[in-house]
């Protein structure tokens, strides 16, 4: 079949330039029943539907091929999968007389039948959004390292939440859903998923038995869970296919930041600029959709979701509690009594005997030790203070350090221990403030030597005390004491 710049030249050449149909097959190498037909029946090329004839070879072997491919079909992989070679290698060594083109010819139409048809769907404003994780890199404070970028799309208009953690866990999930309905102002009435653990906790068919977690927050915002079929990605194609494109456009090159927070509110901030840029087919930019969609998302509840897990912990006689393999220290007058630590994304509430404490996390296998929750203990030994003087005196800072460093060069390490000791207790004792502004004043009065050059100030005494001449001793006078001599 002619292309319809091919048509267009046969005719042009015949009608306009003259040429006879043996020398227009000729120059454009075509048949002249093809030049005819062009001329005097069609003037554009048109498909032309033929009946498949018989194929007596491929429903010989046809069968044969269908019971191979179900035989192998447990001893294949992604890498070793079943090839058309594969098949006519065994058909020819069972005495099939077949051809590679007519067994890759039924595979191929086998593969267009069993492919799945994609249906176009319609999202309604306020419908639903599709939630993902992908992973991205960075860098902060001038370490590379990889992270989580979790994405929420609202389906309708376009708009996009994304943020950045340091771990793909549930409590990142639950964290990214409250910033993610926080930042659109409503919540849709369903929610996409694929068969993520932090939401999921067994999938049976199509029976799903959500994370109590999970639970929690659907209740809490009032939405429906929905998720993708197992190993089918392109059920959530809208917020896959997002991701990776905010991936390019955003974070490539590696974005740098002095914390991942950092980076995360500026990838937020040019995501949210770029919504009045993108524009549909019709025209209309994400902003403009989103205006029309947020009237219909349902109102946030009064109060937020707690998006941390409750576990029950131990403080031990360290004062130290162990959270996700890492350590903490807390005021040593909660040592050995059972807490409740509410885990976060970036810190930990512990609850003990009616106190709140807020500890920032660290990485697994860290410890977060501050010794002001030490100084009752450091008060009453002097040792310990010497051992850890750089980091408690650090965190207490000037003029701490300062004295510490004037009395150890003084004195000794050892000696200097033993008085800031002192110095601790009265700061357990009076508070932190007092005892730092009293310190302050005192070693701010810098002592001032006397000048030998000038005379000597005269000492004001009671007249009663005038008459009376103190003479200075000397030495000689008490060599008696070293001879055992009485003096005479």
């Amino acid at each position: 079949m002619l292309k319809m710049g091919q048509v267009y030249v046969i005719r042009h050449k015949h009608f306009s330039e003259g040429l006879s149909i043996r020398r227009i097959a000729k120059d454009l190498g075509v048949s002249r029943n093809t030049v005819r037909k062009y001329l005097f029946q069609d003037s554009e090329p048109k498909r032309k539907e033929t009946t498949s004839s018989p194929r007596p070879v491929l429903q010989k072997v046809s069968g044969r091929i269908e019971e191979l491919l179900k035989e192998w079909e447990n001893r294949t992989t992604a890498k070793q999968r079943i090839t058309g070679t594969r098949i006519h290698q065994q058909l020819v060594e069972e005495g099939y007389e077949v051809g590679i083109t007519t067994v890759r010819t039924y595979l191929a139409e086998k593969r267009r039948q069993d492919q799945e048809v994609f249906i176009p769907l319609v999202w309604d404003p306020g419908d639903g959004v599709q939630v993902d994780f992908f992973e991205v890199t960075v860098d902060v404070d001038g370490k590379r390292q990889k992270v989580w970028k979790f994405v929420m799309r609202l389906m309708y208009s376009g708009r996009d939440f994304v943020w950045l953690y340091e771990r793909c866990n549930q409590i990142a999930f639950l964290d990214g859903h409250v910033r993610a309905f926080s930042h659109f102002g409503g919540i849709t009435r369903r929610a996409i998923y694929d068969n993520l653990t932090a939401a999921v906790k067994r999938r049976l068919g199509l029976e799903v038995q959500l994370s109590s977690r999970f639970l929690a927050l659907a209740s809490h915002y009032l939405f429906e869970p929905c998720f993708a079929r197992p190993g089918e990605g392109h059920d959530k194609g809208g917020v896959e296919a997002r991701g990776k494109g905010l991936r390019l456009q955003h974070l490539t090159p590696i974005p740098r930041g002095k914390s991942l927070q950092e980076i995360a509110e500026r990838l937020l901030a040019e995501v949210d600029r770029t919504t009045h840029r993108r524009k549909d087919r019709q025209g209309r930019t994400v902003a403009d959709r989103f205006e029309e969609e947020k009237r219909s998302l349902r109102a946030l509840p009064q109060r937020s979701f707690s998006a941390r897990r409750s576990e029950p912990v131990l403080i031990s006689r360290q004062a130290l509690v162990r959270v996700d393999a890492a350590d903490y220290s807390v005021p040593s007058h909660l040592a050995c009594l059972p807490a409740m630590a509410h885990v976060g994304v970036s810190d930990i509430l512990l609850e003990c005997r009616g106190q709140t404490l807020v500890l920032e996390k660290v990485a697994r296998g860290g410890r977060n030790v501050r010794y002001r929750n030490y100084l009752s203990e450091l008060a009453r030994k002097p040792q310990a203070v010497r051992q850890v003087a750089s980091r408690v005196f650090s965190e207490l800072g000037e003029p701490y350090q300062r004295l510490w460093s004037l009395l150890s060069e003084c004195h000794g390490e050892r000696e200097a221990a033993r008085v800031m000791a002192k110095l601790i207790g009265a700061v357990v004792k009076h508070g932190e403030k007092r005892i730092t502004k009293l310190l302050q004043d005192v070693l701010e009065q810098e002592p001032r030597l006397p000048d030998p050059s000038e005379p000597p100030q005269q000492v004001i005494v009671p007249e009663a005390l005038s008459h009376y001449q103190v003479e200075a001793p000397s030495a000689a006078t008490y060599d008696h004491l070293l001879l055992g001599v009485d003096h005479e």
